[in-house]
């Protein structure tokens, strides 16, 4: 950048630090957030080309792609990709507690071991219980990299759970002691990614509403109770949390939200969560998407 603070613009011309538009902006959030490795594997392009439609002289003919969504009342629900190549050094997921109710054999009953525990759809329970969990629908998307190359981690084994809508965790809260639901194991494809079919969490006392999740070398380690790569967790943005707690079923967490902040949760608050908040799509009606990259 030039030392008058002059920006040169695709064509050749120079703007005025104070009129570079709404792409500077973008583009510059894009590159900060690259450098975080935050983004993870969605949209980026079709961010900054929606942009640029906006922008004084750009093409109308040139179509828009749409991308994933933050907003919370995005009417599409988009797959999100990704790609196996390196994408150079991001920063790795914070390691997180698997909290009092992991079912992993931490702490007494050990749900990795059941036949039926590998699975994409956790919304029912298997074995003994078919109850199925009833929430708002959600997509869990997450995508596993190497920190320091940005590769795809292919063929890791992941374990993912999380509390019901009204903020029970299978295996452990009253009543659901003989339920397995809300808990699954994948293994992640070529681009590092698994994808869990499931409900929106509650939020619960004294907690930032939040998915817990275990990486595992491979689903054979996983489902042996070896060794953990990562334990972490996602935490759920507040503007889709909102809305999704005023819908039917979720009353207890629109009180329980009202007294937590992302900023002191006991978890997120070292860094604000930024390494771990879902990029959100969806609606209510037609299901929400929580996507998220990490780095091990």
């Amino acid at each position: 950048m030039a030392t008058d603070q002059r920006w040169i613009d695709e064509h050749g011309d120079e703007i005025d630090e104070d009129h570079r538009g709404l792409v500077y902006d973008i583009r510059t959030l894009v590159d900060r957030r690259r450098a975080l490795g935050i983004f993870g594997g969605v949209g980026l392009t079709a961010l900054l080309a929606a942009c640029s439609a906006d922008e004084p002289g750009a093409s109308a003919s040139a179509p828009a792609t749409a991308s994933p969504s933050t907003s919370a009342t995005a009417s599409a629900t988009p797959t999100p990709s990704a790609s196996a190549a390196a994408s150079g050094p991001l920063d790795a997921v914070p390691d997180e507690t698997g909290g009092p109710y992991p079912g992993d054999g931490s702490n007494g009953v050990n749900v990795l071991d059941d036949s039926g525990i590998v699975r994409s759809d956790i919304r029912s329970s298997f074995g003994s219980s078919t109850t199925v969990a009833q929430g708002v629908p959600l997509t869990i998307a997450l995508t596993v990299r190497d920190a320091a190359t940005g590769s795809a981690l292919a063929g890791a084994g992941v374990y993912l759970w999380h509390c019901d809508r009204d903020g029970g965790y299978s295996l452990y809260s009253n009543g659901l002691e003989n339920e397995n639901y809300l808990r699954g194991v994948q293994e992640t494809d070529v681009n590092g990614t698994v994808t869990f079919t499931s409900i929106y969490p509650a939020c619960y006392t004294g907690r930032w509403p939040h998915i817990h999740f275990e990486v595992y070398s491979d689903v054979a380690t996983a489902v042996a109770s070896g060794p953990i790569v990562k334990t972490s967790q996602i935490a759920l943005p507040e503007e889709v949390n909102t809305v999704v707690y005023a819908t039917s079923g979720y009353e207890q967490s629109v009180r329980n939200a009202s007294q937590v902040r992302l900023a002191s949760d006991n978890v997120f608050s070292d860094d604000g969560g930024i390494h771990q908040i879902a990029n959100m799509s969806g609606s209510v009606a037609g299901g929400y998407t929580a996507a998220l990259t990490i780095g091990v």
